[in-house]
């Protein structure tokens, strides 16, 4: 129920939150600036919140205090209008928001012990949240108006936070083995050789997320149909991590995440050429199975291998930072600029050279 409710939130976020602020009349790269912000946090908060949840042996109760504080904070976005108040206000919700889903990562993870290639069946259900929410407030927003996006936002945060308290806490040994240093584990060619991949294939999706409805929209597609194509993705998403334990037994993960990057380099290439073409949208939403769904499951299927006993947290904190953080809010940043210099096919072109690059780097580093 948490990663349904989690990821509900993300599909509200992520598609409509550069259009809700497009209808301020923020400017492309205001937009950018503002969603950039909103990925930056993921580069400090999970790092410090899995060295609390590693110390203390405790991953839950960080979550409901995070979760908690998030709700608190984005009243904001009921409140302000502005782009000073809403940068405080995203920078302040964002840096709690991103500190939970880690350590909740790390909690399953414990959880399904020495059956980890069950992780796509749970983490799914996020994809389901995801689809519930972007179809639903779409309608809302194509019969109402962008403007009820921040009191949907409110809502389900508040769900998130109570969906804490129906989960059992417990404390894990805090274990000082003899294992390798975090920074010895960060220092082996695979390891970091994995975390620039996924830094840069993050990097990537950030014209996706910031410019994609925008984009829709400036083409003439109705909220409605952009919302579909938004589910779409995800729904392909879903069937990658049903049959994600198959994949697993069947094929290597260094493998997995290679094919992962053409399908992602084949994506923008069709984003920035063909986006009025609808069908031919459809097939490139089907591709976020590869791009987001079999990369994501791959990449932390490595992290949890190379991070155990005391680092896992941390592990788990590091990989979300690099990549979700840091690669995402570039990857926004340089949307905002690049859309406003060059529109889709610079953004877009942008993001196909970044996958080209983490390409080369995987072939070169990764390692099951």
């Amino acid at each position: 129920m948490h990663y349904f409710f989690y990821f509900s939130v993300l599909g509200a976020l992520l598609p409509y939150l550069g259009l809700y602020f497009q209808s301020l009349s923020f400017s492309a790269v205001e937009i950018g600036q503002l969603l950039g912000v909103l990925l930056a946090t993921k580069v400090v908060a999970p790092n410090l919140w899995g060295w609390l949840a590693d110390r203390s042996g405790y991953s839950i109760k960080w979550v409901r205090l995070a979760t908690g504080l998030t709700v608190l904070i984005s009243a904001g976005l009921l409140l302000f209008e502005s782009y000073w108040p809403l940068l405080l206000t995203i920078l302040f919700f964002s840096f709690f928001w991103h500190a939970s889903l880690p350590q909740f990562e790390s909690y399953t993870f414990g959880c399904l012990g020495h059956e980890k290639h069950r992780y796509g069946e749970i983490r799914l259900w996020g994809s389901v949240g995801f689809i519930a929410a972007v179809l639903a407030i779409g309608w809302q927003v194509e019969h109402w108006g962008i403007g009820v996006l921040p009191w949907d936002l409110f809502a389900l945060l508040a769900v998130v936070w109570l969906t804490t308290f129906l989960v059992r806490d417990y404390q894990r040994p805090v274990v000082m083995d003899s294992s390798a240093g975090f920074v010895d584990i960060l220092r082996q060619p695979a390891v970091w050789h994995l975390l620039l991949v996924s830094f840069l294939v993050q990097l990537s999706h950030g014209t996706y997320y910031a410019f994609f409805t925008i984009q829709l929209t400036d083409l003439g597609y109705d909220k409605t149909a952009i919302a579909w194509l938004w589910a779409l993705g995800v729904i392909a998403e879903i069937g990658v991590f049903l049959y994600m334990s198959r994949l697993f037994r069947q094929y290597s993960v260094r493998w997995l995440i290679l094919l992962s990057l053409v399908l992602t380099f084949i994506r923008w290439i069709m984003n920035a050429t063909v986006a009025e073409y609808w069908l031919l949208m459809v097939l490139a939403q089907l591709l976020h199975a590869a791009s987001f769904g079999l990369f994501h499951a791959a990449a932390i299927h490595l992290i949890d291998h190379y991070f155990h006993g005391r680092h896992h947290g941390k592990g788990q904190a590091i990989f979300a930072a690099s990549s979700h953080g840091l690669g995402g809010a570039l990857g926004m940043l340089m949307a905002g600029y690049a859309w406003q210099s060059g529109q889709a096919g610079l953004a877009y072109g942008l993001c196909a050279l970044a996958v080209a690059i983490a390409g080369w780097f995987a072939w070169r580093g990764v390692r099951d």
